[in-house]
């Protein structure tokens, strides 16, 4: 069969738009919704350092401060959001009321609520060598009440880091009786959980977890906690301290 050139034209753009029509099909008309529904904002987030990770030299190095905050601090928080994700049940609680409610959560609500609650607390009871001031004379009173000196109080939260055997903090917090006490707390777990005998409001904690420490100081965990104690804020801390025993 012989097709003259008009006939041929128009098979061809029979062809074309045969093949055109479906994909004009899928196109979205101005008015249809958008394909999918912007992401929900996370329950929870991690705050800024209120300082420079470089800050803390020569006691934290800035690499051990970048990986700590960024990578197990940062992943905690995207794993406290993930877990909650998963138990509808724990949708729209505090983070306070996770820790409360700890001893029955599930492993990675308990353990990422703990880990997101302690770093955010330890930035801020720590600040750049010289600028954290000194206790308030309340504070100190306390400490001389509670503890004898000073120096007594540093060598009792010594032996409670030293003595966390394996992952977790040592913490100083004001009891039910209004009086200071140490203690220290395994893995991510803190004394405002419903879990443990060590429970208190924290006015002081350090993490003994060897990522805290273990790029600038390898195993010597004892040089850590001793250097620790030029970084403390304790403008920050004495005022948790007159926080926690306000009536």
């Amino acid at each position: 069969m012989r097709f003259s050139l008009t006939t041929t034209a128009a098979l061809i753009a029979l062809t074309v738009g045969c093949i055109a029509a479906p994909a004009m099909a899928q196109t979205a008309s101005p008015n249809s919704a958008p394909a999918t529904a912007p992401a929900a904002t996370p329950a929870f987030v991690q705050a800024a350092l209120p300082y420079g990770f470089e800050a803390l030299e020569p006691v934290i190095d800035t690499a051990t401060m970048r990986l700590h905050y960024e990578r197990h601090h940062g992943a905690q928080v995207a794993g406290l959001n993930t877990a909650v994700a998963a138990n509808p049940t724990y949708a729209g609680k505090s983070l306070e009321a996770l820790l409360a409610g700890a001893s029955t959560a599930p492993a990675a609500i308990r353990n990422n609520a703990g880990g997101h609650w302690n770093h955010s607390f330890y930035w801020q009871i720590m600040a750049p060598v010289g600028t954290g001031g000194a206790p308030s004379p309340e504070l100190a009173a306390a400490i001389t009440r509670d503890f004898g000196s000073l120096d007594a109080f540093k060598a009792q939260f010594r032996a409670a880091s030293m003595g966390r055997f394996g992952s977790g903090w040592a913490w100083v917090v004001v009891g039910k009786d209004g009086k200071l006490a140490i203690g220290s707390t395994p893995n991510q777990d803190n004394p405002l959980m419903d879990v443990g005998d060590f429970r208190g409001k924290p006015i002081l904690g350090n993490d003994v977890w060897e990522h805290a420490y273990y790029l600038k100081y390898q195993n010597k965990r004892a040089d850590y906690v001793d250097a620790w104690w030029s970084l403390i804020n304790w403008n920050k801390v004495s005022s948790l301290y007159a926080e926690a025993i306000k009536p």
